[in-house]
């Protein structure tokens, strides 16, 4: 049988996220495993390796906006329309540390027209709460992932 994947919108965000993934080895190299997607949602996880680490022996604070940057960048991508980041924040709750899974789970909370914002959550593998993401996209042309008509 033949799915109409214009139609399907899991199947749709499925196929851009393993496209995205081919095409992200930023994400690769920091050991990122994009675990769920679906439309306007992404979870990832991030292991916390010694050289991620600081001075104070806790992961550094970029290394935690770069996953929730990566889980936002998934999300917000699921509907198959090359969207880019317009601004974000983030907010710094607790530190990683060397050994963690730190998993960030990004959802869409508004999409009208070609802005969206996404909240995205970091935590530890025990959901001990690590920072608090706030992303704002604009769609830009084209599409993430060509499909046949």
């Amino acid at each position: 049988m033949h799915k109409d994947i214009q139609h399907d919108a899991q199947a749709l965000a499925e196929l851009a996220g393993k496209t995205m993934w081919d095409r992200d080895p930023a994400s690769q190299a920091l050991g990122m495993k994009l675990s769920e997607i679906r439309p306007g949602y992404a979870l990832m996880t991030m292991p916390v390796r010694r050289d991620m680490l600081n001075g104070h022996q806790t992961c550094h604070g970029g290394y935690i906006f770069m996953l929730a940057d990566s889980a936002f960048a998934f999300a917000c991508n699921s509907h198959n329309h090359n969207t880019v980041g317009a601004g974000c924040t983030i907010d710094y709750v607790a530190p990683g540390r060397e050994g963690e899974m730190l998993v960030a789970e990004a959802v869409e909370q508004t999409l009208s027209g070609k802005t969206g914002v996404y909240d995205v959550k970091v935590s530890n593998q025990d959901g001990r709460l690590i920072a608090l993401f706030r992303g704002k996209s604009h769609r830009v042309s084209g599409l993430v992932a060509e499909v046949a008509a």
